[in-house]
């Protein structure tokens, strides 16, 4: 007898996973997968964990490999995932898929005249969802085409088609087209069929079906190809018959290879003179690269070699021979075996809103493949196959489809890059004319206009609220159609002043804010929300005590009538007594009273607020007891003699509680023991039996805890055999079979092939303690099959093979042929049915000897040949040989594959120039050949690039790398390949000497300069520059190389040779900052010092010297501090001589003048002294010689002038006698200012007084008399302007020396540019300059206590076209102006440039410009496509012009 294991399978996998499904109610639902496995799986549907079975609407239909599920008139309850289950022997798997019920429109009820039909109740209202979309098609021209979809939602949405973007009836010659109820086949919801009679070649496009409800807008979108069919013209009886060409002689060979596999073409050819080769593909020649490899092996046969092929390699492949005797070819077809033969692009660019189509061709048609985006699955809905083209259609995509879309079939997949483009969308402009009304009590009534222009798309006003002191905006409404709202307070938060603001928003953003000028005061109206409710808590616990308000507002408490404080969060009602917290979070106000007791049972809580007043009442009621633990029922299993114990812990302390068992109480005894300790309840069975088990349940005052216990006996475990055990026996021979359990007296049952075994005299049944056998006396053929041992839940298997005697091998019943690869262990094992039977190997007809190379084993009935390590020599035919009969086996030895160890990966090198450079392959036969590849050509060795080999690792040596060794280096070892990547580069050139990077070197001038530098190594090339200019030889400049020494030399340095010097390697460089010194500057004339000049103020002043050098530089001081070119001071230099010229002295230019050669202390200089006479005083102010002053008794008189200078001397005189600083008369002086000054003015003040200067003097009459009153004599006039000009307001004023304040919508005026006031005589003026629209308001003139008021309007002056836009015609690649001309200089941005009415894109070949009156629209190199109509608009003008470009003509010659 044998025990061995047996073959295990392959476990299922699934080739195919189910889709998830969406279906309306009442609708046919149906999943598919495909799955594999080695033995064929078993399938099993399950949901929410339960396997499902047939019935009327259930079924499971199977075909082959492929499993479904299918599901007729689908429920709401239907939804949910579904799992496909499969098992076989060898393992398990399992996929799952979502089905959704979409619940149907309900019909619509008959339309009341008042009333909108409403959905029935359940039936929610939503966006439209496609159920069914519109399929791609690929059709032959005169075809008719249906493109149907199905949408369900609420309300039904309406359904219409796009073509490319546009409306049907917006295509060309749409006459074929035919719109039509789609086919529902009682399936709710809207339907739409576009069909299309004998379609056309331009038929081809995106189809969009677009359905739209008040929810939302969905779209689904399809791709019609329509393909020219081939015609065969009719015969020409009279036309000339074309030639024919006769086939090729000898059709190309053709080729296969599996994606990812190398191919290898080797063509031999001869000749003399030896031919040259040459390699094409599809018709173009072939050069060496990384993938494709060319060689002569050493055959003498040219090789091409293309690496891990890919189906962009597959066509045909010719060699070429040539030479001067003539020319042959030889062509192969490689085809490349993978599913997917048209690839996506790179990447695909799509605007915003466009249409996405991308194709995809397979190699077999009907085959289904998987798109997703970003690794997501895409949805069903947009993707289309036929035949062998699948494509996916997405319609108006968005910056959200953007992503890798990728097409997976099988293992294969291509992918691209979608990416969209935004379109830039100009925002709304914002509403018009918005004003507040604060007409009624307690609401604000805003209005406003809708913007202009009116925005493209529908759009929404949205209005926001800021409470005064706020900086929050908080979103009011949102209104879709224009006019006004009214704001009541409820819509306020809570008490206080508001501002409004209002903007335009559509889909391409929001218009800036408006705010209404003011703001309102609101106040919210409290209502209750949710009241106080009676509260009943246990005695000790905390009652609480909650109310809702419609708005924030504070309230009190009461309790039993008193008022609780709420400006503390918690208090007393009395000391010792009730404690209490008030909590208010928003609108909600909370009482919680603390621990109540008993005694507080019945009170009566309140709340107050204006508006607002509610209460309830508390009651306190006795604890009851509960049961803590367990909260739910407790299911415990135990085995048989162990100790169970259950526990149940009540609220209450000592409180009594009763045990049950099935319904009965329980008695305690010496196997129940029932324990009471606090609040724990325990019932203790210290040995629990299998009787034990039953429903306990622990009772006590209409509760109860409950515990499900089960006591089993322990498990029975199968001991031996731990593994399947296979017994041969022959004829007539006692078979036994044993199984050892761990237990004994545990019951075994016994089974042959499924069916119980029961005892007969054939088979006999035996224990014996823990063994258990099965005893077959005088087995028969018929007594084998599959036996199995029982014990528990654990089984032992035998399989039981009886052979009759006749035949003496029971394995192999064939011939067997064994494949394997050198040096691997080859074990040909042959079963006889008995164990002394003795058998003769031979090979090939010879009987073998055995040898450590080959090993005879003999172990009972089995008798085996053993190759350790098989060499090819080994290959034969084997015979086992007993008596006449014999197993045979065929023995093939090949070669194992050769694969590179190392390196897995591209390895990239980087050496330096002389630098030995190893490439080293590591690979996993020692005498595997290898070809080294550089650049795609097979290299040779020499002394320069040395091929080595070393047991399994083979390198290419480059002992002395230089920069042209770099490039791509590939190790070929036939079936696998390495690659290289080396880079030399060349050694630094580097500057030895000097070491510093910058000196600073100085020369006499004229001399002699010499630069120098050494250089490592000596060979390398410099660069000199100076100054950042790269310098050359001549005769005043010398370059010089000596060995590594490089110099640069001026033999006659000037000043001018001075700078910065530079020498440069390639990779390194020195400065050298050179400069020459001059002698030193002296000065020429004058001689001596010059003698002091002394000139009248206004005068020229001339200062003036000569060098002895031309370029000197020098410096002028006056007092020592350095001279300013400017005001009134020149500084010129003509030649050797230098000059300061002062146009017109005055006393600031007097002091001392020094000429400087050269900024270093102690240098050359010359100085000179500059007088000014000091100018007469005169009286600036008054002008007039004689000036009447009135003023008023009691009061100040001041009389003031002003002086030409200050410190002139001054003298006062009255009526003739002079005046001195004393009493009420002052004298006063502040700079150029005399000031007399009179206190307590009286009527003997009058009189004349004189104000004398030694060349001046100016009268003042004085008058002492009561003023007038001060009165406006002239009311101000409203003003009406237009944008830019002046608005001038006048008034008359009495007395005429009144003062008149100017004020401006209620500000006082301050003088300046724009404001100007003046005064003549009575007469007072203020005008405005250059009038802009905000200039608009109140102008106010105040004088005395009267005042007078008038409106400024400012109308916006019209921008309008003066000369307007002309057609202009251009040719291609000309730059093209269009301009026009306003009647006024408009401000920046006041007209804009469109083109076909759109804002000009922003393009770098487009420019604007304004010049006063005139605006540009300059276009650089115009092309064909800007072509078309450009505008020029302003708020009040338009004018338009077209633009034609006309393409060049190629000129021939």
């Amino acid at each position: 007898m044998k025990a061995g294991s047996g073959d295990q399978g392959s476990p299922p996998c699934f080739l195919r996973f189910p889709r998830p499904v969406r279906v309306l109610s009442g609708a046919e639902a149906e999943l598919k997968c495909v799955v594999l496995g080695e033995p064929p799986p078993t399938v099993v549907w399950e949901k929410g964990g339960q396997p499902l079975a047939a019935s009327e609407r259930l079924s499971f239909p199977a075909d082959g490999a492929e499993h479904g599920l299918l599901l007729s008139g689908a429920l709401p309850t239907d939804a949910g995932v579904y799992v496909c289950r499969a098992r076989n022997a060898a393992g398990e798997a399992y996929a799952a898929a979502a089905v959704t019920v979409l619940e149907p429109p309900a019909p619509e009820p008959e339309p009341q005249p008042a009333e909108r039909p409403l959905p029935p109740p359940g039936a929610g209202e939503g966006a439209p969802v496609f159920l069914t979309g519109p399929r791609s098609q690929w059709v032959l021209r005169g075809a008719e085409v249906v493109l149907e979809c199905q949408v369900g939602g609420l309300p039904e949405p309406t359904l219409y088609w796009e073509k490319d973007g546009m409306a049907l009836d917006e295509v060309w010659d749409s006459s074929h087209f035919a719109l039509e109820p789609g086919r529902t086949e009682g399936r709710p919801g809207a339907s739409l069929a576009l069909r299309i009679l004998a379609v056309r070649l331009p038929d081809s496009g995106v189809y969009v079906c677009h359905a739209r409800n008040a929810h939302g807008h969905a779209r689904a979108g399809a791709l019609l190809q329509v393909h020219q069919p081939p015609e065969s013209p009719p015969e020409d009886p009279d036309e000339v018959p074309k030639p024919v060409v006769e086939p090729l002689k000898c059709a190309p060979k053709t080729f296969w290879v599996n994606e990812g596999k190398h191919a290898k073409f080797r063509c031999y050819v001869m000749g003399k003179p030896e031919p040259e080769i040459e390699w094409h593909w599809e018709g173009r020649p072939l050069l060496p690269d990384r993938r494709r490899l060319m060689y002569r092996d050493r055959g003498g046969g040219f090789v091409l070699k293309v690496l891990y092929c890919q189906a962009k390699d597959r066509g045909l492949y010719v060699c070429a021979a040539r030479n001067s005797a003539g020319q042959t070819l030889s062509a192969v077809q490689l085809h490349v075996k993978g599913p997917i033969l048209k690839r996506l692009p790179r990447k695909l660019d799509v605007f915003e809103g466009e249409n996405a189509v991308l194709l995809v061709e397979t190699g077999e048609a009907g085959v289904e493949g998987c798109w997703t985006r970003d690794g997501e699955d895409l949805p069903a809905i947009c993707q289309s196959s036929s035949g062998h083209m699948h494509a996916l259609v997405l319609p108006g995509v968005t910056r959200e489809d953007a992503g890798e879309v990728t097409f997976s079939l099988g293992n294969s997949h291509t992918t691209t890059l979608l990416r969209v483009k935004c379109v830039k969308h100009n925002p709304p402009g914002p509403p018009l004319l918005v004003e507040m009304f604060k007409g009624h009590k307690n609401t604000v009534l805003l209005t406003w206009k809708p913007p202009e222009p009116a925005p493209e798309t529908p759009f929404i006003y949205r209005l926001e609220r800021q409470e005064v002191g706020s900086e929050d905006w908080i979103q009011c409404f949102s209104i879709v159609k224009a006019g006004a709202v009214e704001v009541p307070g409820d819509c306020v938060p809570s008490e206080g002043d508001y501002r409004f603001r209002i903007c335009t928003v559509s889909e391409h953003g929001r218009s800036p804010h408006v705010v209404f000028h003011g703001s309102a005061h609101l106040v919210p109206t409290a209502r209750l929300v949710a009241g106080l409710e009676d509260v009943q808590v246990y005695d000790g616990e905390d009652a609480v005590f909650s109310l809702h308000l419609s708005t924030i507002i504070q309230g009190t408490w009461f309790l039993n009538g008193e008022e609780l404080k709420s400006h503390v969060p918690e208090g007393e009602v009395e000391p010792g007594a009730l404690r209490y917290r008030v909590e208010k979070k928003g609108l909600q106000h909370r009482l919680i009273l603390q621990a109540v007791k008993h005694q507080d049972s019945g009170a009566l809580v309140g709340f107050s607020c204006p508006g607002v007043q509610d209460s309830a009442a508390l009651t306190i009621q006795e604890s009851p007891v509960h049961i803590l633990s367990p909260q739910d029922k407790v299911s415990l299993t135990f085995t048989t003699s162990e100790r169970v114990v259950l526990t149940c812990e009540l609220s209450r302390v000592d409180f009594p509680a009763s045990w049950y068992k099935n319904g009965q109480r329980v008695e305690e005894s010496e196997s129940l023991v029932v324990k009471l300790d606090g609040r724990k309840h325990r019932l203790i069975l210290p040995e629990a039996q299998i009787q034990d088990s039953g429903e306990f349940e622990c009772r006590t005052e209409g509760v109860s805890a409950f515990f499900s216990v089960t006591v089993r006996d322990p498990p029975v475990h199968i001991l031996d055999p731990r593994e399947h055990v296979f017994v041969h026996a022959i004829t007539s021979e006692c078979v036994m079979l044993t199984c050892e359990v761990d237990r004994e007296g545990a019951p075994v049952h016994w089974y042959k092939d499924g069916q119980e075994v029961e005892e007969s005299d054939f088979v006999v049944l035996e224990n014996e303690g823990a063994h258990h056998r099965l005893v077959l006396p005088a087995a028969q053929p018929p007594d084998g099959g599959e036996f199995q041992c029982v014990a528990g839940d654990e089984r032992a298997y035998f399989t039981v093979t009886i052979t009759d005697v006749s035949s003496w091998i029971v394995y192999p019943s064939g011939k067997v042929y064994v494949a394997a690869v050198r040096l691997e262990r080859v074990v040909l094992t042959c079963e006889l049915c008995r164990p002394w039977a003795e058998v003769r190997w031979t090979k090939d007809g010879e009987e073998v000897v055995e040898s450590p190379a080959l090993l005879l084993q003999k172990e009972d009935t089995v008798r085996r040949l053993v190759l350790p390590a098989v060499q090819l020599e080994d290959s034969g035919e084997y015979l086992c040989e007993i008596d006449d009969e014999s197993a045979s086996f065929t023995v093939t030895v090949t070669e194992p594959p050769v694969r590179i160890i190392y390196p897995r990966d591209e390895v990239t090198l980087v050496a330096v120039s002389l630098e030995c450079v190893v490439l080293m392959c590591e690979l996993s036969r020692e005498d595997a050949p290898v070809r080294w590849y550089k650049d795609g050509l097979e290299v040779e060795e020499s002394e320069a690039l040395v091929l080595e080999s070393d047991g399994p690792r083979r390198r290419l040596v480059l002992p002395a790398a230089q920069p042209e060794d770099g490039g791509e280096f590939v190790c070929d070892a036939g079936d696998d390949s390495a690659f290289f990547t080396v880079t030399v580069t060349a050694p630094p050139e580097r500057i030895v000497h000097p070491a510093a990077r910058a000196l600073d070197l100085q020369f006499g001038a004229p001399g002699r300069v010499e630069l120098r530098c050494e250089v490592a190594p000596a060979g390398s090339q410099v660069r000199w520059y100076k100054d950042g200019l790269e310098v050359e030889a001549s005769d005043v400049l010398q370059l010089g190389a000596e060995g590594p020494i490089r110099t640069l030399t001026l033999p006659h340095a000037e000043p001018e040779d001075a700078g910065e010097y530079v020498c440069e390697t390639r990779d390194e460089a020195v400065t050298f900052n050179v400069s020459l010194a001059e002698p030193p500057v002296q000065f020429l004339a004058p001689e001596a010092a010059p003698s002091p000049l002394c000139v009248a103020p206004g005068d020229p002043v001339v200062l003036s010297c000569e060098l002895s050098r031309a370029g000197a530089l020098v410096f002028w001081s006056h007092n020592g501090r350095p001279v300013q070119e400017g005001e009134g001071l020149e500084l010129h230099a003509e030649g050797p001589r230098r000059i300061l010229c002062i146009r017109a002295a005055d006393p600031a230019h007097a002091g001392l003048y020094t000429c400087q050669s050269g900024a270093a202390p102690g240098a050359p200089s010359l100085s000179f002294t500059v007088q000014v006479a000091e100018p007469p005083v005169r009286v600036v102010a008054p002008e007039a010689a004689q000036t009447r002053v009135r003023s008023t008794p009691g009061g100040d008189l001041e009389l003031a002038v002003h002086l030409s200078g200050p410190g002139g001397p001054v003298r006062w005189y009255k009526d003739g006698e002079r005046l001195a600083s004393q009493g009420r008369v002052q004298l006063e002086q502040d700079g150029a200012r005399q000031v007399l000054r009179v206190r307590g003015a009286r009527s003997r003040d009058a009189g004349e007084y004189l104000c004398d200067t030694p060349q001046d003097s100016r009268i003042f009459l004085v008058s002492v008399e009561e003023p007038p009153p001060v009165k406006l004599v002239s009311e101000l006039t409203p003003l009406t302007v237009h944008e830019g000009d002046d608005a001038t307001f006048r008034c008359e004023v009495s007395p005429p020396d009144a003062d008149v304040t100017w004020l401006r919508n209620g500000a006082v005026v301050t003088p300046g540019p724009q404001l100007e006031m003046a005064q003549n005589g009575s007469s007072r003026t203020l005008t405005l300059r250059g009038c802009q629209l905000e200039d608009a308001g109140t102008v106010t003139a105040r004088a005395g206590g009267t005042a007078t008021s008038a409106r400024l309007h400012v109308r916006e002056t019209e921008l309008l076209f003066l000369r307007r836009l002309q057609d202009v015609r251009a040719e291609e690649g000309q730059d093209v102006c269009l301009q026009v001309e306003t009647g006024r200089v408009g401000a920046a941005g006041a007209v804009r440039w469109v083109r076909g009415g759109v804002p000009l894109p922003p393009d770098s070949r487009l420019a604007t410009t304004q010049d006063g009156h005139v605006h540009r629209l300059l276009i650089h190199g115009v092309v064909p496509a800007d072509q078309g109509t450009y505008g020029c608009e302003s708020h009040h003008d338009r004018t338009l012009a077209r633009l034609s470009v006309r393409r060049e003509c190629p000129v021939l010659s």
